[in-house]
Parts: C-alpha cells; sequence; structure tokens
C-alpha cells in the first residue's frame, strides 16, 4: 500500500534534485528523503496520526530544502520528521530557532511538554548530540525568513490583512518588497496547498466572526508592494 507512492516521490525527488542542483547532490537527496519516508510512515500509522499530520503542513520534500545535500538538511530530515512534517526553515527568523530547537531536542530525549508521550508513541526517539544540535540551528537560522519591517507598511493592519492573517500562520510574515510579482505568484500558487490544509483559509465550515481570507487579495497586495523586476 506504501510502495507506490513512495516509489512515484522517490522518483520525483530524483528529477527535482537532478535538475536544479545536478547530480552530485542526488545521492544526498536521496537519503535525506529516505528518512523522511520512513519517519512519516511511522508516525502516520500511529494511533496519534490526527493530531501530528496538524503540526506542520506536508509542504517540503528533501528536494526543495534549502542547501539540500548540505549536513544541516541531513540533520533536519533525521531528527526533525521523528513526529511531524519537514518544517520550513522560513517559518521563523532566525532569533528565534535557537530557543525552538533547544526544547524540541529536551522532547526528543523524553523530558518536558510531551516529551513522555512521544517515548510511548514513537519508542526510540533518536535525539541530536551538542554538536549536532550546534550545526542543525546554525542551519536553519542561515535559512530563516527575513521579518518583515512593519514601519514600511502602514496598510497592513487595512490592505495587507489578508496576507497577514494568512501567512503569520505557518512562517514569519516575510517582506513583500523582498520579491518581484512575477516571483509572488509562483510563491502564493505553491502555499495555497497550506493555506487549505489550515482549514481557514480554505474551509467548509467557517467560524462566525472569523475572517474569509481570499488569495486574490493576497497576491494584490504582494504585487503592490513587491520589487522592480531586476
Amino acid at each position: 500500500m506504501f510502495l507506490r507512492p513512495l516509489l512515484d516521490l522517490t522518483f520525483r525527488c530524483i528529477t527535482l534534485a537532478t535538475l536544479l542542483y545536478g547530480p552530485l547532490v542526488v545521492a544526498g537527496v536521496l537519503s535525506n528523503q529516505a528518512a523522511i519516508d520512513t519517519a512519516r510512515a511511522r508516525w502516520s500509522s500511529s494511533s496519534q496520526t490526527g493530531w501530528l499530520t496538524r503540526i506542520l503542513p506536508p509542504s517540503l520534500e528533501a528536494a526543495s530544502l534549502p542547501e539540500p545535500d548540505s549536513p544541516g538538511a541531513a540533520l533536519l530530515a533525521r531528527y526533525c520528521v521523528q513526529c511531524h512534517h519537514v518544517p520550513n526553515p522560513a517559518m521563523h527568523h532566525p532569533d528565534k530557532w535557537s530557543k525552538i530547537v533547544d526544547r524540541m531536542v529536551v522532547r526528543m530525549r523524553g523530558h518536558g511538554n510531551r516529551g513522555a508521550l512521544m517515548k510511548e508513541m514513537m519508542g526510540d526517539l533518536a535525539a541530536p548530540d551538542e554538536e549536532e544540535v550546534r550545526m542543525l540551528i546554525g542551519y536553519l537560522r542561515r535559512n530563516a525568513q527575513k521579518p518583515i519591517n512593519v514601519a514600511r507598511y502602514p496598510d497592513l493592519d487595512t490592505a495587507g490583512r489578508s496576507f497577514r492573517d494568512a501567512c503569520d500562520q505557518c512562517h514569519a510574515l516575510p517582506e513583500p518588497s523582498s520579491r518581484t510579482a512575477d516571483e509572488w505568484r509562483r510563491v502564493v500558487g505553491r502555499m495555497e496547498r497550506n493555506m487549505a490544509w489550515m482549514n481557514r483559509v480554505v474551509g467548509s465550515r467557517p467560524l462566525p466572526g472569523e475572517p474569509q481570507l481570499r488569495l486574490p487579495d493576497i497576491l494584490d497586495y504582494l504585487e503592490r508592494h513587491a520589487a522592480r523586476a531586476r
């Protein structure tokens, strides 16, 4: 049952990694993807799969990670996917990653909030040593999201409300001027699946009083504040 999807995913990763980065990095990307698939198969069949699948959106695979053949990407694929989908380094700005990694390492070692549950649910979780923690934090900080300078956008709470409310649910709010309009169109298209996963931007049962966010509003705001095409 699992074999065909995994084979299809492996083929896509080989193709994407070869096209984007060349044959030298394919082995590292495939090794990372194998670790991701193994961990995902384990926890997605557990009794806790309902809330585990809701922790992070299933938006990244090994080939789409920044620096996909780096030691940092390998550590992300080895440790962070033991209990949830692959985290995007752009989820947070650089200063937040150190505390987040430290908190997750405590859990992986079976302590702290949900630590005992993690151990019981997953069996023997692997935890990084101190050098690996340092490397992982460095990788995440290096590829973290540069946060928005809110002072530059006085319309963020009005015209930019859809952009603000949708995008900061999964990652640090990005700087609109950091990309061109064409680049934003591609990014928003890729993020649409994440917003559907959140069941807030796209949802069949909105809560009373909950703002209904529209992709055209998000894209319009980003395009108006985008960088000029180079």
